[in-house]
């Protein structure tokens, strides 16, 4: 084989070799080294060139936009044989002989949702209006509309009718391609006790579910979600939330991941053993009632039990029908044990201490007003003995 010959097959081998490196959809970025009658050469490295027509790089007028030595961003629209471009697919300006194209080849586009309507979304994609359904625009369920409103996004054409003027859109089967390619890389990064950013995909009544990357959820318990009693796990995260969580545990074998939030804030009993003092009087109020007694939270994540025999109420009571979840209540610190997470409360003490409260100040106003009734009846004594 000669030398040119070596030369024109390395250059083949090399063409050949970028075009299995880049797929079709994806957006790369080149030098424009040649501009001809009908297309422009793009240089996209590695002694790779790309072809892009030139209609694509005319503005409205019809005037070439770039020169050779331009820097231009295109989407790869076709690896077979030679690369080809198209820039108005990267720059949501396609014809719609183009998105017919990209409807038959399974290319993405680019495009805006313009408002939220029924079922869906309107999606403005270049000059063409599509719909995408509800369904459709993302892999998180039940988000607001309102958080899709005015964003630019890729979607696939899943229906591409009457000529373009009947186009349905979907931003969904991107996303799900795109995680199941990074499913894997994102399971290595798993691991018990690492924190992780996420995204709220569901909630539940007994927690909430997370995407923490490429499709893999995790369960973030009701329980896991505050140091505080939570009611309602909506109260806390919703769906599409930002939020970072702690992998707590991981079950490879049925593929479970436990979650928590609460962790990576503040335990309010590490510090309990130094704010709570028996004999103290508090405020607090009631968040759940079982049969030996009510439980108070004194603040958020710390809650004690009023035993029954401190409860005031007489024996064999319902404790349901004394008591009332969500009242307020003032008890007195029994005894705190920070290491168990107990703390034991009564509202029988409070009665006592105001008695002892009671009796102590009518003490002190007997023993302030003696010495002035001792003194006004020696005063008639002596005024008697006068007379």
């Amino acid at each position: 084989m000669s030398e040119p010959e070596e030369e024109d097959f390395a250059a083949m081998f090399e063409a050949s070799e970028r075009a299995r490196r880049v797929a079709k959809g994806q957006i790369i970025e080149g030098t424009i080294v040649a501009i001809g009658a009908e297309a422009a050469l793009v240089d996209v490295g590695g002694k790779s060139e790309a072809a892009i027509d030139l209609d694509e790089l005319k503005d409205a007028d019809g005037r070439l936009e770039v020169k050779v030595g331009d820097r231009v961003q295109a989407m790869v629209v076709s690896t077979s044989g030679e690369l080809k471009l198209s820039r108005r697919l990267a720059l949501g300006a396609a014809t719609a002989r183009q998105l017919e194209d990209a409807f038959h080849s399974g290319l993405p586009v680019e495009g805006k949702v313009e408002r939220s309507v029924k079922g869906g979304f309107e999606v403005r994609i270049s000059r063409q209006r599509a719909f995408c359904p509800v369904s459709q625009i993302d892999v998180v369920r039940n988000t607001d509309p309102a958080l899709h409103a005015g964003r630019v996004y890729h979607f696939r054409i899943t229906e591409y009718k009457e000529g373009g003027r009947n186009i349905v859109v979907s931003r969904r089967v991107l996303l799900e391609a795109e995680q199941q390619a990074n499913a894997a890389e994102v399971r290595k990064s798993i691991v018990e006790g690492a924190v992780l950013p996420g995204r709220v995909a569901s909630v539940r009544e007994f927690g909430a579910f997370v995407d923490l990357g490429g499709g893999v959820q995790g369960l973030l318990h009701v329980s896991e979600m505050a140091w505080e009693r939570v009611a309602d796990p909506s109260q806390i995260v919703k769906p599409g939330d930002e939020i970072t969580v702690k992998v707590l545990r991981v079950d490879p074998d049925k593929e479970k991941i436990s979650l928590g939030l609460k962790q990576l804030a503040a335990d309010p009993w590490s510090r309990a053993g130094h704010t709570y003092h028996a004999g103290e009087m508090r405020r607090g109020r009631i968040t759940r009632i079982a049969e030996f007694g009510p439980f108070v939270e004194l603040e958020p994540g710390i809650e004690g039990l009023v035993p029954a025999s401190e409860s005031g109420v007489a024996r064999d009571t319902d404790m349901k029908k004394a008591f009332r979840v969500g009242d307020e209540v003032q008890v007195v610190v029994l005894d705190v044990d920070p290491t168990a997470r107990r703390i034991r409360l009564s509202v029988t003490a409070v009665q006592k201490m105001r008695e002892a409260d009671e009796t102590r100040e009518y003490t002190d106003r007997t023993d302030a007003a003696a010495p002035e009734r001792f003194g006004t009846l020696a005063d008639k004594l002596r005024d008697a003995l006068k007379e």
